[in-house]
C-alpha cells in the first residue's frame, strides 16, 4: 500500500479501540516472568555453554601478544575466540569499530576475546587467566582540545552538516540585542536495564540468534555481513527488550561473539555483556560544544540565528546533529548552522534517544531564556513571538547513509525554505502549558522566591522532534474461530508496541482486543519499521493497517460484496441484511493477508514534526546547592495518540531521563588513557521516577492526515527534548546562577548562591 495522499476517513477513525487508555496486553507476561528476554531462553537450545567477553585494556594501539595457555586448560573451558582464530570477518554497515578487535585496537574495552565454558563462572575465571601484552599508541581523547582543528562534517542525521540563509554575520552584527554564548553537554550512556545479551545456535550452516535488538532486519543483515554468510542463513529473534534508547539499534559484540563462540564450541552459547563493559564497548551519546548566537530587534523579533556544534567520534564515525532543530523551530531571515567533527579515539558515538535534538535543545533553549532576560520579555512570549508556520532554513534533504535514513525508502526530516509544516501547534502547547502550570505566578527576578532553606524557581523550554516515516510490513491471519494473529518483526523496547498493534488490528477488523494475538521480533516475519527515531508506533501500526485493509477486502470478496459496503464490528461482518461471523467467513483454512505501508511524496511536500513545551519547578538548597525537581509538566502535539496510557508512560520516562541529563548524567573521560571511568551503575548516576514527585502530561487533540493513515506521529523522543534546558532555566530562576555546562552539579552553583540568612 502506497501512502501518497492525505488520509481521509477510515476505519481507525471509529476510535472504538484506538485512542483509548489501554493496559498493555503483554503486561501479565512481564509481571509473571513469562516474557523471556534474550538471556532467558532456557528451552530453545539444549545444553548451552556460556561466554565471557574480554575487553581491551588500552584505548589505542595493538596487541603485541596474547597468551591463552592457562585459560585453555582452565576447568570447564570449551573454546576461546580471538581475532586470530575467528576466521575472516566482515564489518557491518552500522558499527564504526570492529566488534572483535585485534591485533589493532580502536577503543578501550573493544572486545578482543571470548572465553566459552560450561558455566558463566568458569568462563569468567578463565578469562582472568588470559595474558595480553599491548603496544600503546597516542590517542585523542579530549573534545575541547580537538575543537579548533576539527573539520566540517559532511552530513548529520536530518540533512547536510552546514546551512546558510541570508546574511547571518551582517544581521548579527547589526542587531541591537545580541547573545553569544557557548554551552557544553557531556558524553552520556544509555544505561538500559537489560544488558546487551544473545544466545546463538548453529544448525548446519543456519544460525539462529535470540538477542536484544531494536531493528531486526538491520541486525540480521549486519550479523550476516560480519560473519560472511548469506543473510537468508540468519534468523534473529527478539520479542522482548529491556530498554534500548538507541543503544540496541545495531548488532553489537554480544551477538557476533555468541555466534562465533557457538561455532567454535559446537554448542549453543549465551553471552551477556557485563555492565562494566557496556559504556565503553557499546555506543553512547557524544559530548558536544555548542556556540549559539542570537540577534533580535529591541522588541524581540529574531533577525539572526546561528548555531555551531562540535562533537567527536572514531574515524569514519558521524557527528551529533545538535544544529538540526535550530533550522526549523524559530523564525529569522538570516541564519546559519555548522557542524564539525573531531576524530577522537573514545568508544563509538552513535544514536541515543532523540539524537541531535536532545543535545541541541539543551543549548538552544537556555540561549532563548538568556535572550528573554536581556530583552525583558517573558520566556514564553519570546518563543511565541518567533513562531513560524513555514520552514525557515533551506538545508538539503537527509542522506541515505545516516543510521536513521539507511533503509533507502525512509522519508525523514527534509527541510526546505518555505515548506509548510503538516501540523504545528507549538503556540498552543506554550499557551496551555503556561495556564496549567501557573506560569503567571513565576517571579521574573531570579532568587526572589524562597521556601525556608529552599530557593524556588520555574523554567520553560520548547520541545521539538521530527516525525520520520519508513516502510513497514505485517501479516494478519484470521482463523475459523474469529481470532486474529498479527506477525511483524517490529520490536517492543518497553514502549507498548504489542498493545498499539493489537488495538490497530482490533479496530480495523471489528474484533475484541482479547481476540488479537500479536507476535513480534522475529526475522521470519515481514520486515517492519523497527523501533527507533520515534517512528515505531506510527509506522508499524500503519503496516498493520495496510495488511488489515487487504484482509477486509479478502473477506468481502469471499462474501461477494464490496469492501466499502462491509461493516466489521463485534467479530462479525455486516452488509445490508447479511450478518456473518468472521470465523465463518475465514473457514477451516483461515485467511492470511500481508502488506506493507510505503510512504511517498507527502514527506517531501510537507515538514512533519512534533512540538511541545516543558515546564519545570525546582528547589535549590541555599546552603548546599542540592537541586530537587518539585513538579514537571509536558504539553505535546504529536498527532493522534494511539494509546494515551502508554504514551504518557513514554513521556514521563523521557522527562525523567531529561532530568538526568540536566543534573547528573556524565560519562567521565580519562583524558590520559582514553576511557569512560564511571563505567558502571554505581558511579554513572541516573534518576528514577521516585526522584520526581509530580509529573503531568497533556496531549493536544490533534490528528495529522499527512503523516499516515493512522494520523499519528511519534512521541517517545519528543518527551526528552528541551527537558534539561527547562531544568537549567528553573535553576537560574531559583538562584540567579547561570550554568552553561551540563550536568548542573552543586559545585557549579555553590559560589553564586545567595547568603543563607
Amino acid at each position: 500500500m502506497k501512502f501518497e495522499t492525505p488520509a481521509t476517513e477510515n476505519p481507525i477513525d471509529q476510535l472504538k479501540v484506538i485512542g483509548k487508555a489501554t493496559d498493555r496486553v503483554e503486561g501479565p507476561f512481564k509481571t509473571m516472568g513469562r516474557a523471556r528476554y534474550a538471556y532467558e531462553w532456557h528451552d530453545v537450545a539444549k545444553n548451552p555453554a556460556y561466554g565471557y567477553v574480554v575487553g581491551s585494556a588500552i584505548a589505542k594501539g595493538r596487541i603485541r601478544s596474547i597468551d591463552l595457555s592457562l585459560a585453555k586448560v582452565s576447568h570447564g573451558v570449551l573454546a576461546i575466540v580471538t581475532a586470530e582464530n575467528a576466521g575472516k570477518l566482515g564489518k557491518g554497515e552500522f558499527n564504526t569499530a570492529l566488534l572483535l578487535g585485534g591485533p589493532e585496537i580502536q577503543h578501550y574495552h573493544q572486545a578482543v576475546a571470548l572465553v566459552v565454558a560450561e558455566t558463566f563462572e568458569q568462563a569468567r575465571a578463565a578469562a582472568g587467566q588470559i595474558r595480553i601484552e599491548y603496544e600503546k599508541a597516542p590517542g585523542a581523547f579530549d573534545l575541547a582540545a580537538a575543537k579548533d582543528s576539527a573539520p566540517m562534517a559532511d552530513k548529520i542525521t536530518g540533512g547536510v552538516a552546514a546551512s546558510k540563509v541570508g546574511d547571518f554575520e551582517g544581521a548579527f552584527a547589526a542587531a541591537p540585542v545580541q547573545l553569544d554564548a557557548t554551552y557544553t553537554t557531556p558524553d552520556q550512556s544509555h544505561a538500559m536495564m537489560e544488558p546487551h545479551s544473545s544466545l546463538a545456535k548453529w544448525e548446519g550452516d543456519k544460525l539462529t540468534v535470540w538477542t536484544s535488538n531494536q531493528m531486526i532486519d538491520w541486525g540480521r543483515g549486519d550479523l550476516a555481513k560480519t560473519l560472511n554468510i548469506p543473510k537468508e542463513n540468519v534468523r534473529l529473534i527478539s520479542p522482548y527488550i529491556g530498554g534500548g534508547f538507541g543503544g540496541k539499534l545495531f548488532v553489537r559484540a554480544d551477538a557476533v561473539l555468541a555466534s562465533l563462540g557457538a561455532r567454535a564450541a559446537q554448542r549453543p552459547v549465551k553471552v551477556a555483556l557485563q555492565r562494566a563493559l557496556m559504556p565503553n564497548n557499546t555506543t553512547h551519546r557524544p559530548a558536544t560544544i555548542q556556540r549559539i548566537r542570537l540577534g533580535t530587534t529591541r522588541e524581540g523579533k529574531i533577525t539572526a540565528i546561528g548555531h555551531d556544534s562540535w562533537s567527536g567520534d572514531l574515524p569514519e564515525g558521524k557527528p551529533d546533529g545538535a544544529v538540526h532543530q535550530t533550522r526549523l523551530l524559530y523564525a529569522g531571515e538570516n541564519r546559519m548552522t555548522a557542524t564539525r567533527l573531531a576524530v577522537l579515539d573514545l568508544p563509538e558515538a552513535n544514536a541515543m534517544r532523540a539524537p541531535g535534538e536532545a543535545t541541541g535543545m539543551m543549548a538552544l533553549e537556555i540561549a532563548m531564556d538568556e535572550l528573554a532576560e536581556k530583552l525583558g520579555i517573558d520566556p514564553v512570549e519570546l518563543r511565541i513571538l518567533n513562531d513560524t508556520q513555514v520552514v525557515p532554513d533551506d538545508a538539503s534533504p537527509p542522506s541515505k547513509d545516516d543510521p536513521q535514513d539507511r533503509k533507502g525508502d525512509t522519508a525523514a526530516n527534509q527541510a526546505g525554505k518555505g515548506k509548510r509544516f503538516s501540523q504545528r501547534q507549538f503556540i498552543e502547547c506554550l499557551r496551555l502549558g503556561a495556564e496549567r502550570f501557573g506560569w503567571n505566578k513565576r517571579s521574573a527576578k531570579p532568587a526572589a522566591n524562597r521556601d525556608g532553606m529552599w530557593l524556588i524557581g520555574q523554567g520553560v523550554a520548547a520541545a521539538y522532534r521530527g516525525n520520520q516515516t519508513t516502510k513497514s510490513a505485517a501479516r494478519v491471519r484470521l482463523d475459523s474461530r474469529g481470532g486474529v494473529i498479527v506477525e511483524t518483526d517490529m520490536t517492543d523496547i518497553g514502549t507498548g508496541s504489542y498493545t498499539v498493534i493489537a488495538q490497530t488490528a482490533a479496530e480495523m477488523l471489528g474484533v475484541p482486543l482479547n481476540r488479537v494475538l500479536v507476535r513480534l521480533g522475529d526475522s521470519s516475519f515481514p520486515v517492519s519499521s523497527g523501533s527507533g527515531g520515534q517512528w515505531g508506533a506510527n509506522c508499524s501500526t500503519s503496516g498493520v493497517y495496510a495488511a488489515c485493509l487487504k484482509l477486509r477486502e479478502m473477506v468481502a470478496q469471499k462474501l461477494g460484496v464490496s469492501a466499502t459496503d462491509a461493516v466489521f464490528s463485534d467479530g462479525r461482518v455486516r452488509v445490508g441484511d447479511r450478518d456473518v461471523p468472521l470465523g465463518e467467513v475465514a473457514g477451516s483454512a483461515g485467511l492470511v493477508a500481508e502488506d506493507a505501508i510505503e510512504f511517498g511524496k507527502l514527506a517531501k511536500e510537507y515538514q512533519q514534526s512534533t512540538f511541545g513545551a516543558h515546564f519545570v519547578e525546582v528547589g535549590v538548597h541555599v546552603a548546599t546547592g542540592e537541586t530537587r525537581v518539585r513538579r514537571m509538566l509536558a504539553v505535546c502535539a504529536a498527532g493522534r495518540i494511539l494509546n494515551p496510557k502508554a504514551a504518557r508512560s513514554q513521556v514521563i520516562g523521557a522527562m525523567t531521563m531529561g532530568v538526568g541529563a540536566a543534573l547528573m548524567e556524565e560519562l567521565a573521560v580519562d583524558k590520559r588513557l582514553g576511557f569512560f571511568v564511571n563505567h558502571d551503575m554505581a558511579t554513572y548516576e541516573v534518576p528514577v521516577h521516585a526522584d520526581i514527585p509530580h509529573q503531568d502530561v497533556i496531549f493536544l487533540d490533534e490528528t495529522d492526515p499527512i503523516s499516515s493513515p493512522m494520523k499519528a506521529k511519534g512521541v517517545a523522543e519528543l518527551g526528552i527534548c528541551g527537558v534539561a534546558a527547562a531544568v537549567a532555566n528553573a535553576i537560574y530562576n531559583a538562584t540567579g546562577v547561570r550554568v552553561r555546562d551540563y550536568p548542573i552539579t552543586l559545585d557549579k552553583l555553590l559560589d553564586g548562591l545567595p547568603d543563607v540568612a
